[in-house]
C-alpha cells in the first residue's frame, strides 16, 4: 500500500504524526492476589492510532474531519505487530484543530489531531 491509512477505502493527505498504540483489554477478574501477583487475564487486544496533521487547508480539513466523522469507520495501515496491511474498525476520539493564519485565499490550520480507537 503506497498510503499510510486509507479510511473506508480512499486516502488522504499522509499525516505528519502518526504513533501506533497496543492496548490489552483485561476482564473484570484481573487484578492482584493477596500474595500480590498480577492476574492480567487478558481476554483481547486493541489498536489505538493516534493521528495528526499540520498545515492543512480548509478543503482537506473538511475531508479528513468528514472521513472520521461516522460512529465507526474501517481504517487500512500498515501495523508493525502484524507484520503486513491490516483493515481494523475504529471510533474516534476528541478532536482537535488550531487555526495558523486566516487570511483570504490563505487560510491554514496549523494542527488537527485526533486518536482513532479499535472497536
Amino acid at each position: 500500500m503506497d498510503e499510510l491509512i486509507l479510511v473506508d477505502g480512499r486516502a488522504f493527505k499522509c499525516p505528519s504524526g502518526f504513533k501506533w498504540k497496543k492496548q490489552d483489554v483485561s476482564s473484570s477478574q484481573a487484578g492482584r492476589t493477596d500474595d500480590a501477583v498480577m492476574h492480567k487475564n487478558r481476554v483481547a487486544k486493541k489498536r489505538a492510532l493516534s493521528l495528526t496533521w499540520s498545515c492543512l487547508t480548509k478543503i482537506e480539513i473538511h475531508e479528513i474531519l468528514v472521513a472520521f466523522d461516522p460512529e465507526y469507520v474501517n481504517v487500512t495501515y500498515w501495523d508493525p505487530l502484524d507484520g503486513g496491511d491490516v483493515t481494523k474498525t475504529f471510533y474516534t476520539g476528541d478532536m482537535q484543530a488550531d487555526v495558523k493564519w486566516w487570511a483570504k485565499g490563505r487560510e491554514r490550520y496549523s494542527t488537527l489531531s485526533f486518536d482513532i480507537i479499535e472497536r
